[in-house]
Parts: structure tokens; sequence; C-alpha cells
């Protein structure tokens, strides 16, 4: 038996009426784009400040700090977002993308924690030293000289955990968050026509992380340190 594609689908009204199945499409892209870019807020600060105190020289900054990597990091992600839903949040209003943006955000904090911590230690000793040298504090030193030039290295991997955000958000349908995938799913549900419906969410969402990806890569090569970094003069 051959299947029929009928892509025009999304052109077509809801059982209810009033709007089409592209429309539905569109819904689920904004939610997925607002909860990406929340939990990137909220990950970056996150895992700037929890990443910073693991290079420090307090024992309690730095067990506190690994002490939050380990416990985000080895927990399952669907695991986090239902503790987070069905556990923690009580908030009735916005629960779902609360709950999602927690989620994600406190998840992906702990890996960007551990790429803050290996860039700034990838530097050489001698500028920490340098800037000490002519009168800096220690959070001056951080501020001007270890962490601008730990963020030039660490670009590429977060160019990655950017797009694995994205990627990320699609569990959030697991809680009922109407983002991509859970519209995906329900335009499927509702025409039957499941192969055109994640056909579609999945040039979207490639469409989404490679634009991701570009970004990134301008910020990278525009942040870039001519000759200390290799490429970085290109």
């Amino acid at each position: 038996m051959n299947y029929v594609f009928n892509f025009g689908v999304f052109f077509q009204e809801l059982p209810g009426g009033g709007e089409e199945y592209w429309q539905l499409i569109v819904s689920g892209v904004y939610w997925t784009l607002a909860v990406s870019a929340c939990s990137w807020i909220i990950a970056l600060a996150l895992g700037s400040v929890i990443g910073t105190i693991r290079t420090t020289t307090s024992p309690w900054l730095v067990r506190l700090g690994n002490a939050w990597v380990e416990f985000f990091r080895n927990i399952p992600l669907l695991v986090q977002m239902f503790l987070w839903y069905f556990v923690v949040h009580t908030d009735p209003a916005n629960a779902q993308f609360i709950s999602a943006v927690l989620c994600l955000g406190l998840f992906t904090s702990a890996r960007i924690a551990e790429q803050v911590r290996a860039g700034i230690q990838s530097l050489p000793r001698g500028q920490r030293f340098a800037g000490m040298a002519i009168g800096l504090t220690t959070p001056q030193v951080y501020r001007f000289v270890l962490l601008p030039m730990g963020f030039r290295i660490i670009i590429p991997p977060l160019t990655s955990e950017t797009m694995n955000l994205i990627k990320n958000s699609s569990v959030a349908l697991t809680i009922g968050l109407a983002e991509l995938t859970f519209r995906a799913r329900e335009l499927g549900e509702y025409t039957f026509n499941f192969f055109e419906a994640f056909t579609a969410a999945t040039l979207i969402y490639i469409v989404i992380a490679l634009t991701a990806n570009r970004v990134m890569a301008v910020v990278e090569k525009r942040t870039a340190v001519p000759g200390y970094i290799a490429g970085g003069a290109k």
C-alpha cells in the first residue's frame, strides 16, 4: 500500500474552524523559541557564576560549585522535568512554561559551568599573576582578564550547548507545553499525516539550530583575539 503525501494539510482548517494547521505549527515554534531563550539566559548566567567559583581558591566555594554540576548533570533531563512540574512547581498559572524554563536552564547551567571552569583554567597562570601584579583585586582580575579571555575560548562548546538546548526543549511536551514537537504530534493525531507533520518540525528545528550556530560563529569571529586562538585571525 503506497502512502499518499499531503503537504497541503497545513492549509486545511482545524476541526473547530478559524485557524489552519500551519498556524498550529507557528504557535509551537513560538513556545519553542520562548522556552529556549529564557532557559539560555538562566543557564548562561548561573553557569558563568558556578563555573567561576569553581576556579577560586576557596575550598567551600569549589565544593559548592562541584556539587551543583554533579547534581544537575547526573540526573536525566526527563526526570528533572517531571520533578519540576509534578513536585516542585505549585503555581498553576503558566506551570508548564515556568517548569520547562527552570528545568532546562538549571540542567544546561551545569554543563556551561564545566565549560567556563575549563576555559578559565586553560589560560596561562601568568595572566592571573600579571593582573594581581598591577594592583587588580581578585574580582577585577576575573572581570577584566580571566573571564573575557575564557569566554572567547569556550564559544565553540557554548554554540553546541545552545543548539542542544533548543533540541532539548522538545522534552517539555511531556508536561503538556505546546511547543513545536507537541504541535506536530497534535497535527498528526488530528489528520493522521504524521510524516508531513514531523517532516515540517524536523526542518524547522534544523533552521533554528543552524541560525543559532551562525550567530555564535559571528560572535566568535568578532571577539577573537588575533594570534591567540588557532584560526582567530581569520
